[in-house]
């Protein structure tokens, strides 16, 4: 929840000026709140290598949910990916793992693709259940898929415990999470699947950090937070990835 239309505006339209050409193996998402969501279609229609975000979406297709967006309507202005699961709407929000599941449907039906992020907060990460978390995480919102469903399914692993507490994940942390999850696709899924499934990382990348955490085996490329509201900033990660 940051920058009004106009400061939206500028920001995509800075990104897209210091990144005229993107490599073909990279893909650079951008997620902006609802109200730039149309104009944000505008200005990325013709940007190859970019694509469209919506942060959340309401898991029913229409009906008397004031205030709600659902999967329908931002498909409609151009959106191509849904964030679910942020570790905020779990938190602030409490959305479980059934609505979830419902949430990934809706967004599938409407033939977006779904972001869904998975990750343990710090009493987990301290009683060392970060694994048994982030597969329920994973079986209850996404498992019921088919594989061709699943297709459709970019990961991101957010761990909560080093978002804006002064601790840190270290590249290996990282690293192993990644490979975990991976490994738990693998045996719903099977192999092929699992390896060409994107599995993103969320917890603080910035320029700083992110070569290191891309050049990780299982670390497809990143969920950036505040990084991405400086243009400067979220173009020295999407160098890294390049």
């Amino acid at each position: 929840m940051n920058q009004n239309l106009f400061e939206g505006k500028q920001l995509i339209t800075d990104i897209l000026k210091r990144n005229s050409e993107l490599s073909d193996n990279v893909e650079v998402i951008i997620a902006p709140p609802y109200i730039q969501l149309d104009l944000a279609a505008a200005q990325l229609k013709d940007a190859a290598g970019f694509a469209l975000a919506a942060q959340n979406c309401h898991q029913e297709k229409s009906g008397a949910y004031t205030g709600e967006v659902s999967a329908a309507m931002l498909q409609s202005v151009g959106v191509q990916y849904v964030i679910l699961g942020h570790s905020e709407r779990r938190q602030y929000f409490g959305e479980s793992e059934a609505l979830l599941a419902q949430k990934t449907d809706a967004v599938l039906a409407q033939g977006m693709r779904v972001i869904f992020c998975v990750g343990e907060p710090l009493e987990v990460r301290d009683a060392n259940q970060q694994n048994q978390l982030v597969e329920q995480q994973l079986k209850g919102g996404l498992f019921h898929l088919d594989a061709a469903g699943f297709e459709q399914v970019v990961i991101a692993y957010e761990p909560v415990w080093a978002i804006g507490t002064g601790r840190t994940a270290t590249t290996s942390q990282a690293q192993d999470m990644h490979a975990f999850i991976r490994g738990v696709i693998a045996e719903k899924y099977g192999a092929e699947i699992a390896d060409k499934t994107r599995i993103l990382y969320g917890g603080s990348c910035k320029p700083s950090n992110a070569a290191e955490l891309f050049a990780c085996p299982d670390v497809d490329g990143g969920l950036i937070g505040g990084a991405s509201l400086n243009a400067d900033d979220f173009s020295g990660i999407i160098a890294a990835a390049q």
